[in-house]
């Protein structure tokens, strides 16, 4: 304080002090001298600066002891609150959480959503940013009304996406993570987090059997995706850090006609193009063939193309199919050692399980994985993991920028522990802790006995549907997603022509437009061109906290919604 102080009284005699202060605190209602001041970069005179230092050194004092100024002073509404109104503001906040994120939510006591169309909730909520600032009481309301608008993705009956439910401990670590409002980059920055990193993705490469190897938490399974595209190219030739891919022959990227659509975005992203995109044909069930992956290498090869990747897929977004791991390694190791990638952001929660992790068989001959832990593994969104099997240095050779403003190599500390540069983001949200938590909250065992629960729940559903009529499954269900038609009365016992297929295709549309609008419940529909399949109803079990009953209402809301369909 005092170094301060005589910082500001050495200033205060220097001349050109008075024309900086003055575009400092023009428009501000800091000084109450300086209302002459109209506009900035006005020609007006500058305030005297004694009485300005003053008045620095008045709101320093202020400030120091937690002494509240006023309006006049220094507008704004947390600005202008003491410590005590700030508690009191996030104490009724987080009483809103428990209320309405928390209990009313997994009790099933509110709607799913309560829609309104776009132009509807416009004039409904408050969007509008003004000059002045809210009381805070307005705040709270405004809080309120952004649960009352919201989808309830913890509410028991909502299976829109593929990730549902809520998690006690993640949520609790997702509020701490924020509290402490830090970036992952460095361990000097996020020392604890950092460790916790390092612990959880050793203890992911073990579930796979990596032996040894490297990754990182990602926003996303897009960006993990895309990362694996990257180390494949730069194993590849490292030299295309410098020079780009200019002058190169055309990589391939194998993918199944069910991958997601990531790796579309990673073509085009990289430069690659989405001509070099090789879809490989699935079976009856959506799995990659193998024979079909082979002999599209062989003709790459033979027109002197580069087999960059192949990405498998543990968990298809809709089908949720399951490629089948060893004999497509040992195609790619028949062929030069090519880049094996799993996409099992949906699906890899089936390595926690003893009872299902079958499905994974020969995932520890893969070179990358890509695992959404917000998926099936039910951690507050978002949270994905990267994991490379061996080539520890990998990752850091290919995204390395070496900034030296944050990766200076003289630290006092072990820098190996810096993982800022592995990835292609600066700044990166802390999204470990939650996930941690969880893990510590839940250990081995816990995780085996929810995910398992997850999918035996799918599999109850699916023989509700055989046994339900007016139901039809679009086939049997692998993971924890079950696929399905509603046939209508109007429907039922008809010829199953192309008018038939045209009629179905528009009634999951209609219910789910209904169940909307009651907010009733919330699943999701699509077709699946690739196999000929017209709309369908797809539920993903995502949440340990699915009962019988909760399956047993999709059903019969569907039922009750559709019952008087006409198409």
């Amino acid at each position: 304080m005092a170094s301060l102080t005589r910082l500001v009284r050495a200033l205060s005699a220097e001349p050109w002090v008075p024309g900086v202060w003055a575009g400092c605190v023009a428009r501000s209602a800091f000084i109450s001298s300086c209302d002459s001041v109209k506009s900035h970069g006005a020609q007006t005179a500058a305030p005297p600066v004694p009485s300005s230092i003053r008045t620095i050194l008045r709101f320093q004092s202020q400030f120091t002891r937690g002494v509240r100024m006023t309006d006049s002073e220094h507008p704004g509404t947390m600005m202008t609150s003491s410590r005590e109104s700030e508690k009191e503001f996030l104490s009724k906040v987080f009483d809103l959480i428990l209320k309405e994120g928390v209990e009313k939510q997994l009790n099933g006591d509110c709607k799913v959503v309560n829609f309104k169309h776009p132009e509807e909730l416009l004039k409904t909520f408050d969007f509008k940013l003004q000059d002045d600032p809210e009381t805070t009481e307005r705040l709270l309301e405004l809080c309120q009304d952004t649960y009352d608008y919201s989808v309830k993705t913890g509410h028991p009956q909502f299976f829109n996406t593929n990730f549902n439910g809520q998690d006690t401990f993640g949520l609790a670590g997702a509020m701490i993570s924020d509290s402490l409002n830090t970036s992952q980059y460095t361990f000097d920055n996020a020392p604890v987090f950092t460790l916790m990193e390092h612990e959880v993705l050793g203890k992911i490469r073990d579930l796979c059997g990596f032996e040894s190897g490297d990754g990182i938490l990602t926003p996303g399974g897009t960006l993990a995706n895309l990362f694996a595209v990257n180390l494949a190219r730069y194993r590849i030739n490292p030299n295309f850090r410098k020079q780009g891919i200019y002058g190169s022959k055309p990589m391939k990227i194998f993918v199944s006609d069910q991958s997601h659509y990531s790796f579309v975005k990673g073509a085009v992203f990289m430069g690659i193009g989405t001509d070099n995109l090789v879809v490989i044909p699935t079976d009856d069930r959506g799995k990659m063939i193998p024979e079909k992956l082979e002999e599209a290498i062989i003709l790459v090869k033979e027109q002197g193309h580069i087999p960059l990747m192949v990405a498998a897929t543990c968990g298809s977004t809709v089908l949720a199919s399951y490629d089948p791991l060893e004999p497509i390694a040992d195609i790619c190791e028949r062929h030069g050692d090519i880049w094996l990638h799993v996409d099992a952001a949906w699906g890899g929660g089936a390595m926690m399980t003893r009872k299902y992790r079958h499905l994974l068989k020969g995932i520890h001959r893969v070179k990358s994985l890509t695992w959404c832990l917000h998926k099936m593994m039910g951690v507050p969104f978002q949270c994905t993991s990267f994991v490379v099997n061996g080539n520890k240095d990998l990752m850091t050779k290919c995204h390395a920028a070496n900034a030296e403003y944050l990766f200076q190599p003289d630290k006092f500390y072990d820098v190996s522990y810096d993982t800022g540069d592995k990835t292609l983001q600066c700044g990166r949200r802390v999204d470990i802790f939650k996930l941690w938590l969880m893990w510590k909250a839940k250990g081995n065992k816990g995780f085996d006995a929810e995910t398992t629960h997850k999918f035996d729940m799918a599999r109850s559903l699916a023989d509700l549907i055989k046994n339900t009529e007016g139901f039809q499954l679009v086939q049997e269900p692998e993971c924890t997603n079950v696929c399905f038609w509603y046939i209508p009365e109007c429907l039922r016992g008809k010829e199953q022509n192309a008018d038939y297929f045209k009629r179905l295709s528009k009634v999951a549309p209609q219910v789910k437009e209904a169940m909307t609008l009651e907010g009733t419940m919330l699943l999701t529909f699509q077709p699946n061109e690739v196999k000929s399949h017209v709309n369908f109803f797809k539920v993903g079990i995502g949440s340990a906290r699915i009962k019988d009953e909760n399956l047993a209402f999709i059903l019969e809301e569907i039922q009750r919604l559709g019952k008087d369909i006409k198409v």
